[in-house]
């Protein structure tokens, strides 16, 4: 007879949820789904084990920001070199990749430790609605 937590592993194992970014704000959506890749949404969360979800993100590339976040967001590192400081704004960063914002957003409101990477993987952004995750999709989140 199997024990009572391996049967609650059976009963909430990963699964792949598809989230639709379309005029969503950036950190509302972004909060979601690190709850969601914490797998902090499921009744046996552990913060020593990754139980989240795979969440495969479409139209990742229309995100919101509110107010005049587009220009006056910066996002700054450094290079390693001398001089070598870099800012850009969220509306450059996001000309260049456009679903680079919402990954730095949702990677930040991860925690900091060795699971971050593997949550990080869990997470698929798509620009446009077409993706090749179609077979693996089990439910539909609304956010």
């Amino acid at each position: 007879m199997a024990s009572q937590s391996s049967r609650a592993l059976l009963t909430h194992t990963k699964r792949w949820v598809l989230v639709d970014a379309a005029h969503q704000p950036v950190g509302r959506l972004a909060a979601q789904l690190s709850m969601q890749l914490q797998g902090k949404t499921k009744p046996i969360y552990h913060p020593t084990t990754t139980m989240g979800d795979n969440i495969v993100v479409i139209n990742a590339d229309k995100v919101q920001f509110s107010g005049k976040k587009w220009d006056d967001k910066l996002y700054r590192w450094h290079t390693g070199w001398p001089g070598g400081f870099r800012e850009r704004t969220a509306r450059d960063m996001h000309a260049r990749k456009p679903t680079e914002v919402l990954r730095k957003a949702v990677n930040g409101m991860l925690p900091k430790n060795k699971l971050r990477r593997r949550m990080m993987d869990q997470l698929f952004l798509i620009e446009g609605d077409k993706h090749p995750y179609g077979m693996n999709v089990d439910e539909v989140l609304q956010p």
